[in-house]
């Protein structure tokens, strides 16, 4: 065990001291782990208000089960950091580059079986665990731990709809922190509940079920005495969803109350068939600021000062893309009063809280669920309004069957904004925004566009109301000039833009996104004879865009903001049907999972940042030269 201070990080060896210690003891670690978490957030980010708010819910369970065996399955993931901070991991330089992630990861520890960015997979991925452990004679338990709100996702329901329906049992953790969820009142219903998760009620189910599993007339008299029990139980008790599809359900239970706790957890191990145990917590208990806090601003954090909560990294004169964004949006819904406006639980991510007030009636944030939005989308429009779908391209990948045959097959015009396209930096490979221009390409009736210039911007997201299908604007995580001035811009639809700073047509780089306008000043800078290209369009191609680049000896494909199967490789057969016959340098993200880094990085390690694209700018002029 490491001590809790400001210089020492705080991480215990082996979950198992936890079960030796008393109550208070355990009141005072948890207060330890807790102010190890707020100092770890405090300094590199990371979600904060979830892990605090499940550390006695994570000491509980380290002391009921060894998962060392057993199976511990967060969901989402990033609820993880006092089940790290117990099983030997500091969090110290947390999401950094080869240091410890903010989520379950396989390769880091035996005690993390399972991984997820994204949400509501837990019950699934358990079943799969009580299928193989069934199937192989083994024994042990499968815990499903699911919170901030995963559980109304749809999957998370076709996973408690099979579960329910099979023997292979699965202990399921609701961690309830800021949801409605109905539960049984009354004694007799509570009564019940009791004996049906106690020692001696399912040693007798276990026996009895045993004897007349024997005979095929004992089966049938099983089935019988089952169905009877049932339909007493039915007249006689409150039940809910989880009782319906099959589970016994415990709770609701104090989810801070490690006693009460640990009373539930050995019910539910007793239990012959699976669980769902329902405990209540408080979302950023143990820090003022995030317990109070009712906007999610306190849920994912960037670095901040413990004592007044303000952050710590300020970047004046700069704004982020998604706030330019949500600006535009109400500026999009004020003057447009037929658009209609959808996220999936990431209002407070893109900056839109301000629009959702303001415009309360036409702004539907519908959680977790993101083929519903998608769906919900192409109804609206199908009843005379525009939907503008807010989504991160990470989530979007959710959707991709929705937006072909709900939307784009619908003839739906609406206009998609993608935020968090390109790398995204510490939340890693569960969050990268760099596959969506590869799988959306692929749906006929879409457009896909990245600005870069706010004018751009502005310009594309009222062209996306002009009846065009989908259409799709891309913008990163990124900074850009709070200042700078965005006119009105011409932007013939499907053009590219030429900037014109070549008269030789020896080398052309074609660059997606933002960091056009960098390479615009670097190639400035340099002196470099490089005609720079921005697409603005990235599908569908057009040849009359193309056709003059065939006049260049060298062409430089430069996209930092997608995979090389997106929009290079779409130039690529382009060119080659139109039998070009020089050099192709194709600089573009390769197709795999990129770990969590700075975004820099990230970008780094492929060769990707505009100083070093120039540097290959210059050898190829002076290859060119003969030099």
């Amino acid at each position: 065990m490491s001590g809790n201070n400001s210089k020492t990080p705080l991480f215990y060896e082996d979950p198992s001291f936890l079960k030796d210690k008393t109550y208070p003891e355990l009141s005072a670690i948890c207060k330890d782990i807790r102010t190890e978490i707020i100092r770890i957030c405090s300094e590199y980010g990371g979600h904060l208000s979830p892990n605090l708010g499940d550390v006695e819910l994570t000491v509980a369970l380290h002391r009921q089960f060894d998962f060392k065996r057993d199976k511990l399955i967060f969901d989402v993931g990033h609820q993880c950091y006092a089940h790290k901070i117990l099983t030997g991991r500091s969090l110290e330089h947390l999401n950094e580059k080869d240091h410890v992630a903010g989520f379950q990861k396989v390769a880091e520890s035996v005690y993390d079986p399972w991984e997820a960015g994204h949400s509501s997979t837990s019950i699934s991925a358990a079943q799969a665990f009580a299928y193989a452990r069934d199937q192989k004679k083994e024994k042990f338990d499968v815990v499903a731990f699911i919170g901030d709100s995963s559980i109304v996702n749809g999957l998370s329901f076709e996973a408690l709809n099979n579960v329910g329906a099979h023997n292979n049992k699965v202990i399921v953790i609701l961690n309830d922190n800021d949801m409605s969820i109905s539960q049984p009142v009354g004694a007799l219903g509570n009564f019940f509940r009791k004996i049906s998760t106690g020692k001696a009620y399912n040693t007798f189910k276990r026996g009895y079920r045993n004897v007349l599993f024997r005979s095929k007339a004992g089966h049938k008299i099983y089935d019988w005495s089952s169905a009877f029990k049932n339909k007493i139980k039915r007249k006689l008790i409150s039940s809910n969803i989880f009782d319906n599809l099959g589970f016994n359900y415990i709770g609701p239970v104090d989810g801070h109350d490690i006693k009460a706790l640990e009373k539930a957890l050995i019910r539910a191990k007793r239990s012959t068939k699976s669980v769902v145990l329902h405990a209540i917590t408080i979302k950023g208990r143990g820090y003022s600021y995030a317990e109070k806090d009712k906007t999610g601003y306190w849920h994912g954090v960037t670095p901040f000062d413990i004592e007044t909560g303000q952050p710590k990294n300020f970047h004046p004169g700069k704004i982020s893309w998604s706030h330019f964004f949500a600006d535009l949006t109400e500026e999009i819904m004020k003057e447009k009063p037929y658009a209609q406006l959808v996220v999936p639980a990431t209002r407070k991510g893109s900056g839109l809280e301000k629009v959702f007030s303001t415009y309360e009636e036409r702004c539907h944030d519908v959680g977790i669920a993101e083929e519903h939005a998608a769906t919900l989308c192409g109804g609206l429009y199908m009843n005379g309004y525009h939907p503008i779908l807010s989504i991160y391209s990470t989530f979007m990948q959710r959707c991709y069957d929705e937006l072909s045959h709900d939307c784009a097959r619908m003839k739906a015009n609406m206009t998609v904004l993608v935020d968090r396209a390109g790398m995204v930096g510490k939340n890693g490979d569960t969050h990268q925004g760099i596959y969506d221009v590869a799988y959306m390409k692929t749906i006929p009736n879409t457009v896909i566009t990245m600005p870069s210039t706010k004018a751009i911007a502005k310009a594309l997201y009222y062209q996306s109301f002009d009846k065009h299908g989908l259409f799709v604007i891309r913008y990163p995580r990124e900074m850009v000039s709070e200042t700078e001035d965005y006119f009105h811009v011409d932007l013939p639809y499907l053009r590219w833009r030429y900037e014109g700073l070549t008269t030789t047509k020896k080398v052309a780089a074609v660059v997606v996104g933002p960091r056009e306008r960098d390479m615009v000043e670097e190639v400035k800078k340099r002196y470099l004879d490089v005609e720079i290209i921005d697409p603005v369009y990235l599908y569908p191609l057009q040849e009359d865009n193309l056709l003059p680049l065939l006049q260049y000896e060298n062409i430089v494909l430069y996209d930092c903001y997608g995979t090389k199967e997106g929009f290079a490789d779409s130039v690529c057969s382009s060119l080659l049907s139109l039998g070009y016959k020089g050099k192709v340098l194709v600089r573009a993200i390769p197709n795999v999972f990129v770990s969590q880094a700075k975004s820099s990085e990230q970008l780094g390690q492929f060769g990707l940042l505009p100083e070093q694209i120039c540097l290959e700018l210059e050898a190829i002029l002076k290859k060119q030269a003969g030099f």
